[in-house]
C-alpha cells in the first residue's frame, strides 16, 4: 500500500517529506468554487473529499492524502487571489487584524474517507500601502490562499501564531498523523520522524 499526496503544492510535499512520509504525488483537479452560503469549514472538508475521491479512484488499492486551505476574515473566505489587485485587497483586510487559517484533510482508502479540520490563528501588524505594493511585487502572493505565505517574504508581517504553524504553510501534520496513524500507516524515514517537531518561529500565545 502506497501514499499518494492529491496535490501538486511544493508547500504541502516539502512538509510532508520533512515529517519522514514517502508517497507519491498525483495532483487533483476539481472545481474548487464555493457555494452560496457555505460555511467555511464545510467548504474545506467538501473540496478536500473530492480531491481525495477523484485521486482515489486511479489508485484503489493505496491511501490518498488531499487538503484543501482557506483564510477567513469576519467571516469571509479569502482564497487565492485572481490578480495582483486582489491580492491588495485580501492584503488591506489582513493588516492590523487577527485572522482564521482552516485546513480540511480527507483520508481516502478503498471507498472509506477519515477526515479533519485544523484551525489555526494568525496576528498580522498593520501594513503601509508601500509595504503591501512591495509585497505584491514581489509575486510571492499570487498563488496562495489569503494572498502571503507565512514561511517566506509575509513573515515580516506576521505578530503571532496561536495553533498550528504547518497549517498555516499548507498541512496541519498533527492532524495528518492522526489520521495516518489510525489506518496503520507510520512514517518510512524514522530518523526524519523521530527528529520532527512542528515549527514554532512565532509566540504562540500572542506576545
Amino acid at each position: 500500500m502506497r501514499l499518494i499526496l492529491a496535490s501538486a503544492s511544493p508547500r504541502r510535499t516539502s512538509l510532508l517529506r520533512d515529517a519522514g512520509y514517502v508517497f507519491e504525488i498525483d495532483p487533483a483537479h476539481v472545481d474548487e468554487t464555493e457555494f452560496a452560503g457555505e460555511p467555511p469549514r464545510a467548504y474545506v472538508l467538501r473540496v478536500a473529499a473530492m480531491k481525495a475521491l477523484a485521486v482515489a479512484a486511479r489508485h484503489p488499492d493505496d491511501l490518498v492524502l488531499a487538503a484543501d486551505t482557506t483564510v477567513v476574515v469576519d467571516g469571509r473566505m479569502l482564497a487565492k487571489p485572481s490578480d495582483d489587485d486582489d491580492a491588495r485587497r485580501m492584503l488591506g483586510l489582513l493588516s492590523g487584524r487577527t485572522h482564521e487559517v482552516l485546513t480540511g484533510v480527507v483520508l481516502a482508502r478503498a471507498g472509506r474517507e477519515s477526515s479533519a479540520v485544523a484551525d489555526t490563528r494568525v496576528r498580522f501588524r498593520s501594513m503601509t500601502p508601500a509595504e503591501i505594493d512591495w509585497y505584491v511585487a514581489s509575486g510571492e502572493p499570487r498563488d496562495k490562499a489569503g494572498a502571503y505565505g507565512v514561511q517566506g517574504l509575509a513573515a515580516r508581517f506576521v505578530e503571532g501564531v496561536d495553533g498550528s504553524y504547518s497549517n498555516v504553510v499548507g498541512l496541519p501534520l498533527g492532524a495528518v498523523r492522526a489520521l495516518l496513524d489510525a489506518e496503520g500507516f507510520p512514517p518510512g524515514d524514522a530518523a526524519r520522524a523521530d527528529a520532527w517537531t512542528e515549527p514554532a518561529p512565532f509566540d504562540r500565545a500572542g506576545g
